[in-house]
């Protein structure tokens, strides 16, 4: 018997469910333990791989003994310099893991050891012997140091290390007030809940990778050249993800690790990182040392801006926070320079943490901008106002749409701003000194290629495929809501398959550009399949309908525009005038960021954005020991992040914000524009209590009390 074909129209009574609050797609899977993260995935004769990590920060390794731990019967192999199959050279001593003896950084990947159980791969790997030849080691960052120089371009898109124009000295010796400042950020940690993890199995030729993953298509990219193969012959799978904040966009060692292990015992390998060893092989955002200066007229108007930073990269691979390039767009200003400097140390390579450069950038301009409303003796909401500019100052590009002045406005309204005494220390309840402050928020809206393909089957229902990965943000939500508003379907009839590198080329989900790229061939292709179907007169043929979809040609004829999301931050706190303790009392932000698909989990990631905010400001340090190289605070028990107890009143709202000029479903980038100026907001608010300023974080209960009895 053969089946009738469907008739499938589109149904204009089907509620569109883009811009309510709509549960994830994926949540029952992950509360009732369903879905699928790397290191869980099954497979059959699977073999267990532990990382052994180099205990100096420079030199070579001149010995191994690997006796006792091969004596354990459980134990298959030891894989280290010596015996490691060969990569080919891609500039990247850390991707380029076991090739040579040489030691860059503490915590190294030596040697993997692999076993029949994870266990006795643990054990074995405690009972390796490996000897050294050290060497001298530097793991603090001088701005003056003799690695110290200065790089052509910091990481973004094409963003140079140094810009300037117009006459910086004649600007700042002719403002009416100037302030010149000095600020410092410590190393943060990404610390997602699900440490690094891939399953790695060979089939011939052909590499198959579980993998906790942000980019599985661009990690066979990466991965290709250093293992000698195409590209079509390494596939990367990522069902779900537990969290990655930069530290997954990339693919670092353990995919590297696990795929050498598979390959030289015949047998499917999994690898995973412990807590600690996240520390030293997952990235981390550098230390930064920066330096601020403004002059304005009596009015407030910038004459001139000044944000240099220093920050430090490895020995293995360059990456160079972008630390100064918010500075370059935020305010107007008459002359403006920018400038970063980055020294080499034997550390591992910092990477993108977090909102990458502006978070911590942010942090010193909108302190710096606090700091020159209190000399003028303006509100600082109104010093902001007068400084937006017509135009981007740094490419002179028009605005695709510019929501700051509005987002400071009602932000200030719904905050209650209007009531707010500006003279210093003079709120206090009992013991606790209160004050508010505020600061912007900003970060780029990208837009990249990328490839999907929608199917409609017999059935009427539809499946879209694209190789972008949900972290967690509630990105499947998301496509599955825009999906189904294109074909006017119940979010029930639409499924949406992601983290397969074999439905083509995607970005990473990171950088704030995954839902912006990854609509736009799914809402191309669902157009030209539903062109189809009107002129089928509705009726889905036996087999389905299926269209890919490449929005690079349609990308690349996109206006020129300067495309951003902003954001207004407004803080209370309380300061305990004996111990220097600081509450957060209240946090609110208001956010321009375009078509807002999923007001759930788009409040989930501005509010999750800004509690990272409160981690700056207040925990989040990472320590390098001079003497060992390593990170002393390498868990969760000594590296702070927020708790419970530390989040009190935060929310998180926005304007109606339409933009013609991003992409077709209208939508920016949601999840890092919310922990930018967070922490200068905070901060401003401290010296609004107290008189106290502070310039360097996190704000600890031991400064804070040191500015108290100054």
């Amino acid at each position: 018997m053969t089946s009738t074909p469907t008739d499938v129209r589109r149904r204009s009574d089907t509620a569109s469910t883009v811009g309510t609050s709509v549960e994830r797609v994926d949540g029952l899977s992950k509360v009732t333990g369903e879905a699928r993260y790397s290191y869980e995935i099954p497979s059959k004769g699977v073999r267990y791989g532990w990382i052994v990590g180099s205990t100096i920060a420079s030199g070579r390794i001149t010995a191994i003994d690997d006796s006792a731990t091969l004596a354990d019967p459980e134990v298959l192999a030891v894989i280290d310099h010596r015996s490691a199959p060969r990569l080919r050279a891609v500039g990247d001593t850390e991707l380029e893991i076991l090739q040579s003896d040489a030691v860059r950084f503490h915590g190294q990947v030596i040697a993997i050891v692999v076993a029949t159980s994870p266990e006795a791969a643990r054990e074995g790997a405690e009972q390796l012997q490996v000897s050294y030849e050290q060497r001298p080691h530097s793991v603090v960052l001088d701005p003056d140091g003799p690695t110290v120089y200065t790089p052509e371009w910091v990481n973004g898109l094409n963003e140079r290390a140094v810009t300037e124009f117009g006459e910086i000295d004649k600007e700042l010796s002719e403002a009416a007030v100037s302030i010149d400042s000095a600020y410092t950020t410590p190393p943060h940690h990404t610390s997602p809940m699900e440490p690094h993890a891939t399953m790695a199995r060979w089939d011939g030729d052909d590499l198959l990778l579980h993998n906790s993953d942000q980019a599985p298509y661009v990690t066979t990219t990466i991965l290709a050249p250093l293992l000698g193969l195409a590209p079509e012959h390494i596939r990367v799978v990522t069902e779900h993800i537990g969290g990655g904040f930069g530290s997954k966009f990339t693919p670092r060692a353990v995919p590297v690790a696990a795929t050498l292990a598979a390959k030289v015992v015949g047998a499917p390998v999994k690898i995973a990182l412990t807590r600690q060893q996240m520390f030293s092989l997952a990235c981390h955002r550098t230390e930064t040392q920066q330096r601020v200066q403004l002059g304005a007229d009596i009015d407030g108007r910038l004459r001139a801006l000044v944000h240099t930073a220093s920050q430090y990269t490895s020995q293995s691979f360059e990456f160079v926070e972008n630390t100064a390039t918010s500075s370059r767009m935020l305010y107007s200003a008459v002359a403006r320079r920018t400038h970063h400097t980055v020294g080499r140390l034997d550390v591992p390579t910092p990477g993108p943490v977090r909102t990458p450069g502006h978070a911590v950038g942010l942090f010193a301009l909108e302190t710096a901008m606090d700091e020159l409303a209190l000399a003028l003796e303006l509100d600082p909401v109104e010093l902001r106002l007068r400084n937006i500019p017509e135009r981007d100052p740094d490419t002179g590009e028009a605005w695709s749409s510019h929501g700051l002045a509005e987002c400071l406005r009602l932000g200030a309204r719904t905050f209650g701003w209007g009531d707010r005494d500006p003279r210093i220390g003079t709120r206090r309840r009992g013991r606790w000194l209160l004050g508010t402050g505020m600061a912007s928020s900003t970060h780029p809206d990208y837009t990249f290629p990328a490839v999907a393909t929608v199917r409609v089957e017999e059935d009427g229902s539809v499946v879209a495929k694209v190789a972008g990965a949900d972290i967690g943000t509630g990105a499947r939500t998301a496509l599955t809501q825009l999906t189904a508003e294109e074909f006017g379907l119940p979010l029930s009839q639409v499924t949406v398959l992601l983290g397969d590198s074999t439905y083509g080329e995607a970005p990473p989900a990171g950088g704030s550009a995954g839902t912006s790229s990854w609509t736009w061939p799914i809402i191309t292709a669902a157009r030209e399949l539903t062109a189809q179907l009107d002129r089928a007169h509705g009726v889905v043929p036996r087999g389905g309908l299926e269209v890919t979809a490449n929005s690079a040609d349609a990308l690349a004829k996109r206006t020129t525009l300067s495309r951003h999301t902003f954001g207004a931050q407004f803080a209370e706190v309380a300061v305990d005038i004996d111990s220097g303790e600081v509450r957060v009392e209240r946090l609110h932000g208001t956010f321009a960021a375009g078509r807002i698909i999923n007001t759930r989990t788009t409040r989930s990631q501005f509010m999750g954005g800004m509690i990272m905010g409160v981690g700056m400001a207040l925990h989040e340090a990472g320590h390098l020991d001079p003497e060992f190289g390593d990170f002393v605070n390498h868990d969760l028990a000594s590296y702070h992040v927020p708790a419970h107890a530390d989040v009190r009143d935060v929310w998180a709202d926005w304007i109606d914000e339409v933009d013609e000029g991003l992409n077709p479903a209208g939508v920016k980038g949601v999840g890092e524009v919310g922990i930018t100026g967070t922490a200068a907001a905070i901060g401003n608010a401290v010296h609004h209590a107290t008189g106290v300023r502070l310039r360097n974080l996190p704000f600890t209960i031991e400064g804070v009390r040191a500015g108290l009895t100054a």
